[in-house]
């Protein structure tokens, strides 16, 4: 059963583009990768799967798409920061390999377990992106992927919770917000600090009941190593 909307995200939250893109074969200083970053915003609605959207696929499911990784979600704002920062006014939707292109969805204000409602589908935030080589060979810059996860605007991935549609202009609406409140922005800085995290924010991550195992099993090891190091027999 599909929960009561309690809350919207904003009141500008809204769906700006959705886009796909099927794997393909790009030549990348003296290599050949095979990659489905390239998306390109599609015109009417789209039908939402369990494992992501009609039309669109990924190269290595060993690391990207299945249940935790359907669907890639990125905030229109932190693309126009990077247009700024980058000087590429050109970046539009799905220049970063994002299917739904939003806006009111900023890092700092969705969590991990939010539940949201967008068209007649529904989903769940289950972790944020962690850039691989292939947004490096996107962007032509080797260290690009490094710099994208270090300003934290690295945007959040969907399971799929109710199949439905989707299509630019649909609302977005939380239906649950989790209760750990912990944002994708506070996981991003508890990732990259997590070697000096504190315990608490390590247990408050783990406490998450929606995170994606890719996420918990170095965090747990972080938070183990945490343990032994503030251990009085250590």
């Amino acid at each position: 059963m599909t929960p009561t909307p309690k809350t919207s995200t904003a009141a500008s939250a809204r769906l700006l583009a959705v886009s796909c893109g099927m794997p393909r074969e790009i030549r990348w200083r003296g290599q050949t990768l095979r990659s489905g970053i390239f998306k390109r915003p599609v015109e009417g609605r789209v039908e939402v799967h369990p494992r992501g959207l009609e039309g669109d696929g990924q190269a290595d499911l060993t690391v990207h798409g299945g249940i935790d990784k359907a669907v890639y979600a990125y905030d229109d704002s932190a693309a126009e920061a990077w247009r700024r920062e980058l000087g590429r006014p050109e970046l539009g939707p799905g220049a970063f390999g994002e299917n739904l292109t939003l806006t009111g969805c900023p890092e700092s204000r969705i969590h991990v377990g939010d539940v949201l409602r967008i068209g007649s589908a529904t989903f769940e935030v289950s972790q944020p992106r962690q850039p691989c080589a292939k947004l490096g060979m996107r962007f032509d810059d080797p260290g690009f992927p490094k710099r994208f996860l270090a300003s934290r605007r690295v945007g959040f991935y969907l399971r799929v919770l109710e199949a439905g549609s989707v299509g630019a202009g649909d609302r977005i609406t939380t239906l649950r917000e989790d209760p750990m409140r912990l944002s994708i922005l506070e996981l991003v800085g508890l990732w990259l600090d997590r070697g000096r995290a504190p315990i608490g924010e390590l247990e408050r991550a783990l406490s998450v009941e929606a995170l994606a195992e890719a996420w918990r099993e170095p965090l747990r090891e972080s938070l183990a190593t945490a343990r032994h190091r503030t251990s009085p027999t250590s």
